[in-house]
């Protein structure tokens, strides 16, 4: 008798149980969508020995248990539910209702709001952003930290890199707003600032795939939301990466946000 053991999701040859529920692409969503923090070589990562015990133990570390309102075992259990829904019943399943297809968000008004946040005592610098429709909507949030870089400008540069990045991934939005108005103006006349030049060149190749990039000032008051991801980001105890719907209920929270 032959067995497949292909992936019924994404046709991966060879379907394990680490793969399964925590390396296939509807799996790795799942996990971003959800309020259990996930890094780069930190979870989930291809070891299903080293993804339990970040569940079960590790995560305590990042998140108060009190405060951990995640129900892991359920979304484990809606993972693998999905799965054979795809392989016996051909369900394709939605990782959340809520998340409007990309088609019905385009509009002129559609803009994705960034930040980035530096301290000289600080040893994190951290960026934020947050896409909204234009009807001021969240779709997409995203925070993350990184090791320090001096002058403070470089936060912004890479808030503004590491945003575009992520619009090319998961959005259609060609709009991009932020409080700098030195960032604007690197990117209106890249040959002014030198010392940023490499940064620079990488956003320059970045725009060649947004054939109608624009980039705006936004007053402080509109972009609180993006300020507060990159503000926390930068404090943050630990290396932070997030990418979600909504800010977790593992964050601190501003008052205003």
């Amino acid at each position: 008798m032959r067995c497949d053991n292909y992936c019924p999701r994404c046709g991966e040859l060879e379907e394990t149980m680490t793969y399964a529920f925590f390396e296939c692409p509807p799996a790795l969503q799942i996990w971003s969508l959800s309020s259990t923090p996930t890094s780069p070589d930190i979870f989930p990562v291809s070891s299903v020995y080293t993804n339990m015990n970040y569940l079960f133990w590790r995560k305590n570390s990042i998140i108060e248990p009190e405060q951990d309102r995640n129900p892991y075992p359920w979304i484990l259990w809606y993972i693998w539910k999905a799965r054979n829904d795809k392989l016996f019943r051909v369900v394709q399943p939605v990782v959340q209702d809520n998340i409007p297809e990309v088609s019905q968000v385009i509009s002129l008004g559609n803009i994705c709001m960034l930040d980035g946040s530096w301290t000289s005592s600080a040893h994190f610098s951290g960026c934020g952003w947050v896409w909204m429709d234009s009807a001021e909507n969240i779709q997409l949030m995203g925070t993350k930290n990184f090791t320090r870089l001096e002058p403070d400008l470089h936060s912004e540069v890479e808030a503004l890199r590491w945003t575009m990045e992520n619009m090319l991934q998961h959005s259609t939005c060609q709009s991009f707003g932020t409080d700098c108005k030195e960032l604007i103006a690197m990117i209106k006349d890249p040959q002014a600032w030198p010392r940023f030049a490499t940064e620079l060149e990488r956003i320059e190749t970045l725009q060649i795939c947004f054939p109608d990039f624009n980039i705006i000032h936004l007053p402080q008051a509109r972009n609180q939301i993006s300020d507060f991801l990159a503000k926390t980001a930068r404090s943050f105890h630990r290396k932070l990466f997030f990418i979600g719907c909504s800010i977790p209920v593992w964050l601190p929270r501003s008052p205003q946000v």
